[in-house]
């Protein structure tokens, strides 16, 4: 589970929640049926004309689940583990993969496309597709949560707006003044926060995970080839250096050394 994502989200309520006690803690003052209504059903609406139904239905639950769930891979950790694979390759051959337990699905399916034999354009035109497909649903996912947080604040203020016709008509009722203005701000209030708090954090932390998940899985690729091509465990971990940032080489290649 990805604590950053479940600490920031609670760290965020909590703050608002504090900040309702201290004003006094009357929440039902914050609640409002009329500006649930419009921040929620504008948002949801605008962002279907957006994006096709099928987008909003798979991008919002897929987003959800990896923004909290993801397994975050260390570039590292995949280096060490695929000049295992391709030491154990040089010993005992590709059958040997069959046995290997190996944590990452991803570099499974790599290694157990060696060990079938399949050939090295099947492996690398199958793996980039399966990459770039899963990317892409990833990308979907992060742009219906950055289009909801664009269009929340937006509809927020059109609450506050229509609160304000409200009650400027009700002028002459005194009663009414209150309420009608309660609507207006809490309209703006719930667009802020849920676009500042929930959907645009969520899109940007997705869209961080698209491209550890694409470093990834392109180093995978390029390591499954050059174990397909018989290279050394030293020239594939030499090759997949150049993935990491230059303060993490040197001691990766110390630490083989």
């Amino acid at each position: 589970m990805d604590l950053a994502t479940a600490l920031g989200l609670l760290s965020g309520l909590g703050v608002v929640v504090g900040l309702i006690m201290l004003d006094g803690g009357h929440f039902g003052a914050y609640l409002s049926e009329h500006a649930v209504v419009v921040v929620f059903g504008g948002a949801t609406a605008a962002t279907m004309i957006r994006f096709p139904f099928s987008v909003i239905m798979h991008g919002l639950p897929m987003g959800l689940r990896f923004a909290f769930m993801m397994r975050s891979v260390k570039p590292q950790e995949l280096i060490e583990e695929i000049t295992k694979i391709a030491d154990v390759v040089r010993k005992s051959g590709p059958m040997a993969l069959e046995n290997m337990e190996i944590s990452d699905p991803f570099l499974a399916q790599g290694a157990r496309y060696i060990a079938d034999g399949y050939d090295r354009e099947f492996i690398r035109d199958t793996m980039e597709r399966d990459r770039d497909n899963f990317l892409m649903h990833l990308d979907e996912g992060s742009k219906v949560y950055r289009a909801y947080g664009d269009c929340a604040p937006a509809w927020g203020m059109i609450g506050t707006i229509l609160g304000m016709v409200a009650m400027f008509a009700n002028m002459s009722d005194p009663s009414k003044l209150g309420p009608a203005m309660a609507t207006a701000l809490l309209a703006t209030l719930y667009g802020a926060v849920i676009a500042n708090l929930i959907t645009l954090p969520l899109a940007d932390k997705l869209h961080v995970k698209l491209e550890e998940e694409d470093v990834s899985r392109s180093l995978i690729i390029d390591g499954i080839l050059m174990i397909r091509d018989q290279k050394s465990p030293t020239l594939v971990r030499e090759m997949l250096v150049a993935y990491l940032p230059h303060n993490h080489r040197e001691a990766l290649l110390e630490q083989a050394a």
